[in-house]
């Protein structure tokens, strides 16, 4: 009688849980709260896969930094690779919601596809900015097969899909044209923002997009 209590309690908090989760990552994307043990050693996966890359994020390394220990790991995971694909999959999911809801916020059709890059130079100015996870994590893969590299091709065409919508919204005669062309635009921005420095890059891709859209 007295563990059902316990068990709506449970999952009562788990939900708090996911919506504190989800609130956040729409405020900063680079802010990650969890509580869960399998959440926190995610977290702390893509946190340091993010600033380092993958081959310099050693198991002793998340052990040490997660505070967690290897059986923890073991018990979810099978493997290094399994773990890094998963938390590659989760910051799939954080990052498009994100973007999602930030460029959302314009009013109109046009407003949402120029806010495409207003958002990406919010970003780009914001802590702990390194650039795209997904193109950074395909450098260090040889084989298009990888699995780091199907989340990467998938992250992409999901992103290509939410640009396609918009297109589409907006009325363009080729949306799926566009789209690609944009979607060149706002790869390109975040690139060259990492490896120059320059957030002005987002406003010079705007600037690109708007000759593209006729505005």
């Amino acid at each position: 009688m007295a563990a059902f209590p316990r068990r709506a309690w449970e999952r009562s908090m788990q939900k708090k849980l996911t919506k504190k989760n989800d609130h956040s990552t729409v405020h900063s994307m680079n802010e990650i709260t969890s509580n869960d043990t399998r959440d926190i050693i995610l977290d702390v996966t893509e946190k340091l896969i993010y600033k380092s890359g993958i081959a310099a994020t050693g198991m002793d390394l998340l052990v040490k930094t997660a505070g967690v220990s290897r059986k923890s790991i073991y018990r979810y995971f099978a493997n290094k690779e399994e773990l890094v694909v998963a938390a590659l999959q989760r910051r799939d999911v954080r990052w498009m919601n994100w973007y999602r809801s930030e460029v959302g916020k314009a009013q109109t059709p046009a407003g949402r596809l120029l806010n495409l890059f207003t958002v990406l130079k919010a970003w780009f100015a914001s802590e702990g900015f390194r650039g795209c996870a997904f193109i950074n994590t395909s450098g260090e893969t040889g084989d298009p097969q990888d699995p780091v590299r199907l989340v990467a091709k998938d992250h992409k065409q999901k992103l290509l899909d939410y640009v396609r919508e918009l297109c589409t919204e907006y009325g363009a005669q080729d949306p799926e044209t566009l789209a690609r062309q944009l979607l060149i635009l706002i790869d390109g921005a975040i690139t060259v923002a990492l490896v120059t420095g320059d957030h002005s890059a987002a406003d010079n891709a705007q600037c690109m997009a708007r000759k593209l859209l006729d505005l």
